[in-house]
């Protein structure tokens, strides 16, 4: 079933285990169960997820921005919650706020047959603002303590324009080494741009 958001110009649909999505008051709620988590292990060779993780996602059509502020009920190493974007099965990403392995750290994973993992930088608390954008082909992940100054965190692509330009974004939560997680979306904005500057904080 679709889920309509007043922030959102597009509809969500749910994909992967039930993480039992809710939304009222401008909050978005999702839970992901006991060992859930969506990633390709780059020293093996198997090429499917380990596991899967729940997922709430649309398509928005264009360039575009969707920001939220990320908050998570941490228990164990690597819960997180994330902004994610699916190109394909195998061409996907993530920018998380996540407990890794005992600090909350905003990280990314870009998996392109296998995935990458790298973190960027800590936090203090439970919640920190997180930004996926699209303009073409590319997309960039900016991250901020406060909502109004932005940290580039990174730029990719995951295919061509036409790939890029079909990808479904939106909401994952994850709990990979323990028995569930929590995580909550407010202030969720949609800007129907690519940012101005990658770089200089807007």
């Amino acid at each position: 079933m679709d889920t309509e958001l007043p922030e959102l110009p597009f509809p969500l649909r749910p994909y992967g285990p039930d993480g039992d999505w809710a939304y009222a008051n401008g909050v978005l709620t999702g839970t992901a169960g006991p060992r859930q988590d969506r990633f390709v292990p780059p020293t093996g060779e198997a090429l499917e997820p380990v596991s899967d993780a729940p997922r709430l996602l649309g398509a928005p059509d264009g360039d575009f921005q969707l920001i939220a502020r990320v908050s998570v009920g941490y228990n164990a190493a690597f819960d997180a919650g994330v902004l994610y974007v699916h190109a394909g099965e195998r061409a996907w990403a993530k920018l998380c706020l996540e407990y890794s392995p005992d600090v909350p750290t905003v990280c990314t994973v870009v998996t392109r047959g296998h995935s990458d993992d790298c973190n960027s930088f800590t936090v203090e608390g439970r919640s920190v603002w997180l930004r996926v954008s699209r303009g073409g082909r590319a997309f960039a992940f900016h991250a901020s303590t406060d909502g109004e100054h932005w940290t580039f965190v990174r730029l990719f692509t995951l295919g061509d324009e036409k790939e890029t330009g079909a990808a479904l974004v939106g909401f994952l939560a994850q709990a990979p080494t323990g028995e569930g997680c929590t995580v909550t979306y407010d202030r969720l904005e949609f800007r129907p741009t690519w940012p101005a500057d990658l770089r200089d904080g807007s």
